[in-house]
């Protein structure tokens, strides 16, 4: 049994979660902007479909990748050096949204709904919320968005239109986490896609730790807007 969060209600701890389905802590609650930077603080965001209520998530090992981590094969490589690769921060935040919320698998369902599509919007126009995209020959190819607190950001969802698009987002973000302030990358939920990629799993105790060390301020951060080009000393 999960509890049910009132509107602004304090969310129980992490370690509360269920073990089945892992990281499963509670239903009901908002999707103000306050309760989403509470929830990211804590490690928690929030995962469900139109025909549920809010749910909240804080699965236990953690999904994450840190500077260094992540793995760049030589035909990756090769590929971001093209000269028709093109990155962007924050530009055109909802066509972001809505290619990560396309339809995907035999079901066609997604789990970005209008509420939650509205939710990101918002936080993306408080500044915490950001996307980051690649167009290849002038055409959008991937992307990703996500939230950012301190040196944390918190991965939602990403997309490709075209080979190695969502790799080319990913590497680029890491290449850029400098600049951005960017230590910890929270994947959230492992798959064999993100652990070829170098994603490593993280306890939730140690992750907790993470976020208390990294996550000093949660003000929001602006992102530069590029355009960007692949430098392999970027």
């Amino acid at each position: 049994m999960i509890p049910w969060l009132p509107a602004g209600g304090d969310f129980p701890p992490p370690e509360h979660a269920l073990d089945e389905p892992n990281g499963l802590l509670a239903a009901g609650g908002d999707l103000t902007p306050d309760t989403l930077v509470r929830a990211y603080q804590l490690g928690i965001f929030p995962w469900y479909d139109a025909s549920q209520p809010i749910l909240w998530w804080s699965p236990n090992p953690r999904c994450v990748f840190r500077p260094g981590d992540f793995h760049i094969s030589r035909r990756l490589r090769r590929h971001l050096r093209g000269t028709t690769l093109t990155f962007h921060g924050d530009r055109d935040f909802a066509a972001v949204l809505d290619h990560c919320a396309a339809p995907r698998g035999e079901d066609g369902g997604t789990w970005i709904t209008a509420e939650m599509r509205a939710a990101y919007l918002r936080l993306h126009g408080l500044g915490y919320a950001h996307c980051l995209t690649v167009d290849e020959d002038g055409e959008l190819a991937g992307g990703i968005y996500g939230v950012q607190l301190g040196g944390v950001f918190f991965g939602e969802s990403m997309f490709s239109t075209r080979t190695d698009g969502s790799k080319s987002v990913l590497a680029m973000l890491w290449a850029l986490a400098p600049r951005l302030g960017i230590q910890l990358l929270d994947a959230q939920v492992e798959n064999p896609h993100l652990m070829r990629l170098g994603a490593c799993l993280m306890p939730r105790a140690d992750f907790q730790r993470e976020l208390d060390r990294l996550i000093p301020d949660p003000s929001p951060r602006p992102w530069p807007k590029g355009p960007f080009r692949w430098r392999d000393d970027i």
